[in-house]
Parts: C-alpha cells; structure tokens; sequence
C-alpha cells in the first residue's frame, strides 16, 4: 500500500522539485541589479570627487616627490653654479611652465635650471656630516655621539631654514608654495656650508672669508629665488612692494648667523 517513499499508494505526490516563481526571481535580479549599479555609481562619485578633492588641496602645499629627483650631471653642475655664484648667473630666474591636463605645470629640474630638487640638498646635507666626521677625527674629538649631535644640528638648521621661508611666504600673503619646494630650496643652504667647512679644514683662516662670502651668495640666491616666487608664480607683485624687499633683506640676512653656526662643527 505504500510505496518506498512512505507514500500511499495511488495518492499523488506533489512534485519533488517545484518551479520556481518566474516573476519573483525576475523581480529579484531586476532589484539586485538596481541596488548594485547604483551603490557602485554612489561610490564612483563619492571617492572620485574624494580623490579630485584631495589632490586639489594636498597639491597646493605638496607635489610629486619624484619630480625633485629628474636630474642629470649637466643640471647639477649648473645648478651648484647658480647656487654658490648667483652674481654670474645671466639667465633669468623665472620657471618654465608648460600645459599638463588642462593645467599650467612646472618642467622638471633636468629641463629647468631654475627648478628646485632635492638630490642636492641631500646629498649636500650627506657631505656636510661627512665632513663634519672628518673635522672631528682630525681634532681627535671623534665619537658617534659627537657625530649624531651634528646630524641633528644640520636637521634642525635645515628645518629652521624652511620654517624661515614658509613664514616669509606666510607674511606676505603667499604661503600656498609646495613644501617640498620651500625643503629643497632651504636644503641649498647646504652646499655652501661645505665649502665653508671644506675651507675650514684647509686653513682655519680661510674659513672666515669663505664662509661670510658664502652666507652672502646663499641670501642673494634666496632673494632672487623668493622674488620670483613672490612676483611671478604667486602674483603678488602689486601688494606690499615695500615690505617684501624689507622682509627679503631679512631673510638674507638671516643667512649669516645660520651658516656660522652651522660652520662651527668643531664646537
């Protein structure tokens, strides 16, 4: 009477497998489908006006680190002349500028002398411990300590530099420079302070003509750097004429104590 299903026999079974609601899993997918292109175009114009809003501010006060690095022998050969002789520079001082996504851009160091890097303040700043290292063997006062306390000197005389510049910039109603550029063009610092320290181990004499003639070269490559900054990539030309050329003296100026300071590794 009963088969092996446990059913009864002649009684009808419903079907093992039952069809499923064409309309539902229409409905179903239709739905799915809406939830999801719409989730993925919220998310498409949530991250991408994120993204486009944070290049757009992080752009105004950073850049593209490998830009600094774009160079060649030539550039630092040319750039190291403008930086230790800025009085036999005859070129001007003004960037290139070139169109990039429907934005004026800057042309990297190797096609721009006048653009700032970062290889030679940091190797600059590598050959000013180096140096510093060698000052100190050779008064027999060596030690890592003496030798860490230096590298912290020049960090804090690079960083000291840079807070200058960017309060510079600040005062006179432009402080929207890249970091990177006020780090690169306070590390320059460096290169002339090598050749002070160079001097130094030479003769201790030629050490205090060199390093107030190199304290100078530094400030008027600053002033013509910041100039530029100032008159031609920020526009502000027109508003505080009288103050700038003050503040840019002081700033030159600010180079001298910096510098011997920086000079005295033997101290």
């Amino acid at each position: 009477m009963y088969d092996n299903m446990g059913n009864q026999a002649g009684v009808p079974r419903p079907p093992q497998n039952p069809q499923a609601n064409p309309f539902g899993n229409t409905f179903y997918g239709a739905g799915s489908g809406i939830i999801r292109s719409g989730l993925e175009a919220y998310g498409e114009k949530f991250f991408g006006s994120s993204s486009e809003f944070m290049q757009s501010n992080i752009s105004r006060y950073f850049s593209n680190p490998q830009y600094y690095f774009q160079v060649n022998d030539q550039y630092v050969r040319n750039k190291l002349k403008v930086v230790l002789f800025p009085f036999l520079h005859r070129g001007h001082w003004t960037r290139i500028s070139e169109p990039v996504g429907g934005r004026l851009s800057y042309k990297p160091p190797v096609y721009d002398i006048n653009a700032p890097d970062l290889y030679i303040p940091l190797m600059a700043f590598g050959t000013y411990i180096i140096l510093a290292g060698f000052s100190f063997g050779l008064l027999g006062k060596f030690s890592p300590e003496a030798l860490s306390l230096q590298f912290t000197r020049g960090l804090v005389g690079w960083v000291l530099q840079v807070m200058l510049l960017k309060g510079l910039l600040y005062s006179l109603g432009s402080g929207e420079a890249p970091l990177l550029d006020i780090v690169a063009y306070g590390g320059y610092a460096f290169a002339g302070i090598c050749v002070g320290v160079f001097a130094k181990i030479l003769s201790s004499y030629s050490y205090y003509f060199m390093m107030p003639w190199m304290s100078l070269c530094m400030g008027v490559f600053l002033v013509k750097t910041m100039k530029r900054v100032l008159f031609t990539e920020m526009r502000s030309y027109e508003k505080h004429s009288s103050r700038q050329h003050y503040v840019l003296l002081f700033m030159a100026i600010a180079q001298f104590p910096l510098f011997f300071w920086l000079g005295n590794v033997a101290v």
